[in-house]
């Protein structure tokens, strides 16, 4: 029972695992590295890649800075409310994120409840770059908190309570006591937040105009091309997001590892 429960396991893994991901590698690299390297290097391609990086360099520091005190909060406070808070942020992991892009759009389009930003001042946020930001940050916005609230709870507060007696600021307890004791847990939420970010689809296809070299993200323009019958660049680009959610997993293990070494 024990073998045939462990063969179950890998024919699962492989039939909706192996095989896909090794079919699209198989097509990506069968008419040779030079195709790829050229498909991947096009200016829509370029352009897509560093859209998805500004919009990575943008969301991880605002969930950082707003996911870290929203933790805090949670783990070192009783309110009213709690409860009501805590499903809220959990909200991006029930709801599709194709939902999360029409509520944005009935919200910040022009004719929704803050039309009036784009009618008076110019300033376009759904169907442009900042619709992207705010689509990426919904559906990220649960990663840094619920790595972070766990770990506060298990450290508790005699730490930070000793560093006030002692005469301490909250800037210096949280800096010098706080920071360096949550730190594994901030590294695991960043680490999910890039790869949510940069693999992010349903949310941002409905707020982005998905015009080349202008609001195409690295997800949309898989989808272009495969829309357009230019099927081998999108088996191309979906390998260099492939790449990416390797290299983001490889830091994992490797966070791991030393978070092991740490404690022992």
């Amino acid at each position: 029972m024990r073998y045939l429960l462990r063969y179950v396991a890998l024919a699962y893994l492989l039939l909706l695992l192996i095989v896909p991901v090794g079919l699209i590698l198989w097509r990506t690299f069968s008419p040779g590295v030079g195709a790829f390297v050229e498909s991947i290097t096009t200016p829509a391609a370029i352009s897509a890649l560093q859209l998805s990086l500004i919009v990575v360099a943008i969301v991880v520091p605002l969930n950082v800075i707003f996911g870290v005190p929203t933790a805090l909060v949670l783990a070192r406070n009783k309110f009213r409310g709690k409860s009501l808070l805590q499903a809220v942020i959990d909200l991006p992991f029930a709801v599709s994120p194709v939902v999360v892009g029409v509520a944005l759009i009935l919200l910040w389009g022009s004719a929704g409840f803050f039309g009036f930003i784009e009618h008076d001042f110019g300033f376009k946020i759904i169907f442009g770059f900042p619709g992207i930001v705010l689509a990426s940050i919904f559906v990220t916005v649960p990663f840094v908190i619920r790595e972070v609230e766990p770990v506060l709870h298990e450290l508790g507060t005699d730490q930070e309570e000793a560093a006030a007696t002692l005469g301490s600021t909250w800037w210096q307890t949280f800096w010098r006591v706080t920071l360096p004791s949550i730190r594994w847990g901030l590294t695991y939420g960043v680490v999910l937040t890039v790869a949510r970010t940069l693999g992010e689809f349903g949310a941002v296809i409905m707020v982005s105009s998905n015009l080349p070299g202008q609001s195409q993200t690295l997800t949309l323009l898989v989808a272009d091309r495969y829309n357009r019958g230019a099927e081998y660049g999108a088996y191309a680009i979906s390998t260099l997001l492939m790449a990416v959610a390797v290299l983001v997993l490889v830091v994992q293990v490797i966070l791991d590892a030393r978070r092991a070494r740490t404690d022992n």
